[in-house]
């Protein structure tokens, strides 16, 4: 009986500690993209004119982020960036193919790397050139290999 005992509180106290490890693991996730860009919320740089507005962030090889506040009345958010320079790249039957953002080079050919575009932190199912500005979105283009 005490044997019974003393294996329902070990196996409690180990469910518990199971439970509490998970927790600290959890919290030491986080976005470390929304933290970036809100440490670095004094640098935010406001390009453009226009009535609408979009959050943009460019995200280097080194994990450096760059904020920007896109103000537009263009349709995408291809045709948008263009407009301030910051990216270009070269036309394909599948629409821009970027190769440089805020004048850094990710070019797949040369060196494996592109630039991903995300949408509201979630890879986009669109291109840069096709996707529709929302007002108050954020757009963000990524170095990956």
């Amino acid at each position: 009986m005490k044997n019974r005992l003393f294996l329902k509180r070990l196996s409690i106290l180990l469910v518990c500690m199971l439970f509490a490890g998970s927790m600290l693991t959890l919290a030491g996730c986080k976005d470390k993209t929304t933290e970036a860009v809100t440490s670095e919320a004094s640098e935010v740089k406001e390009l453009g004119s226009g009535a609408t507005s979009f959050n943009f962030n460019v995200v280097d090889a080194d994990g450096n982020t760059t904020a920007f506040v896109i103000k537009t009345d263009a349709t995408t958010v291809g045709e948008a960036l263009l407009a301030v320079n910051l990216i270009e790249g070269d036309e394909s039957d599948f629409g821009l193919y970027v190769k440089k953002v805020n004048g850094i080079t990710a070019d797949y050919d040369v060196d494996q790397t592109y630039w991903a575009f995300y949408i509201d932190g979630e890879y986009a199912m669109t291109g840069v050139d096709s996707t529709e500005v929302v007002a108050g979105s954020t757009y963000e283009f990524k170095v990956e290999k």
